[in-house]
């Protein structure tokens, strides 16, 4: 199944349309890909470079709280959101720091710049998670993911919990063609630190399993979809978990599939590694429903992986 992902990787380098973006970096892509992933023959997390499984979890368990505040994810030490908070204070009238315009792209360049960078990234995490009102200003993303999918608000002013509904409805009407959440709500797209990614998801029910197809807008195809492959399998799993269900299939479904410029030797190195087993998910049988579980309670289980491959997140 990994084939499926290191397939991606090949077609964009060899096929893929060079293109601007929004953080200035360059990409080379494709549009319209779709893998496949059998949840019955393992658990989807990449064996060619290490995938840190823990930051995968406390995010996807962030979301299902409706949770938008990274001060829950520093608590797990989990910083994959960090620069986009970062980004609301260095822009707002109260950071005093040193000047920060243009960061993004600063950090790639100029190494001294990059390092006065992660200094204030930590001294901000740090108050982040030691001063509460400094965290509910700051820490504060905007209504992503976990807003729409447990709080999606009507022109009625009535919410709608996506989860809580589509849980309840794969339990009533399994063979429903409505069985989708999504987290892409115009209205709010200003409001957000970036706008969802990941934008939709359904689920179809079929001799007693649970299948997942995810849309995704926009994909980073070396450092994100990793993790959005994980991601998006452990809520399968979790999902068919609360409703009774086996798991069935994994589709990943993406619009923009690209690499960016300063990722095409990472995903190249990938390529040259031999593909090993994948892990097996243990979740906690103790604790009953999806909505209870913490961190703790999911693990992975024979996951021997080839080392990470470091590259630089575009903002």
């Amino acid at each position: 199944m990994e084939a499926a992902y290191l397939a991606l990787g090949q077609k964009i380098l060899e096929e893929g349309n060079v293109k601007s973006d929004r953080t200035g970096t360059g990409t080379k892509s494709v549009f319209g890909y779709q893998m496949r992933f059998d949840l019955t023959k393992g658990f989807p997390l990449l064996t060619t470079k290490r995938v840190p499984f823990g930051l995968i979890k406390s995010e996807l368990l962030w979301f299902l709280k409706g949770d938008t505040n990274i001060r829950y994810l520093l608590e797990h030490n989990n910083h994959i959101w960090d620069e986009w908070a970062f980004k609301k204070y260095v822009e707002s009238e109260d950071y005093t720091g040193v000047d920060m315009t243009d960061f993004g792209r600063r950090c790639l360049v100029d190494e001294a710049f990059n390092a006065q960078y992660q200094k204030e990234l930590q001294l901000f995490c740090t108050r982040i998670l030691e001063d509460e009102a400094f965290a509910a200003k700051f820490g504060d993303l905007g209504k992503v993911y976990g807003y729409q999918w447990r709080h999606w608000q009507t022109s009625r002013n009535e919410t709608i919990d996506q989860i809580k509904d589509v849980i309840d409805m794969i339990k009533t009407t399994p063979d429903s063609r409505r069985l989708i959440v999504s987290a892409w709500n115009p209205e709010d797209i200003p409001t957000m630190a970036l706008p969802p990614c990941h934008t939709m998801f359904q689920f179809y029910v079929h001799e007693n399993k649970l299948s997942c197809q995810l849309y995704q807008r926009s994909g980073d195809v070396f450092l994100g979809i990793p993790f959005n492959i994980a991601s998006y399998a452990l809520l399968t799993h979790l999902i068919a978990r609360e409703t009774g269900l086996e798991v069935g299939e994994f589709i990943h479904t993406i619009g923009d599939a690209h690499l960016y410029s300063n990722h095409l030797e990472q995903m190249q190195m990938q390529l040259s590694r031999e593909i090993k087993a994948f892990p097996k998910l243990s979740i906690n049988e103790e604790v009953s429903s999806i909505f209870d579980l913490d961190v703790q309670d999911i693990t992975v289980e024979g996951y021997d992986p080839h080392p990470a491959i470091k590259a630089p997140i575009a903002v």
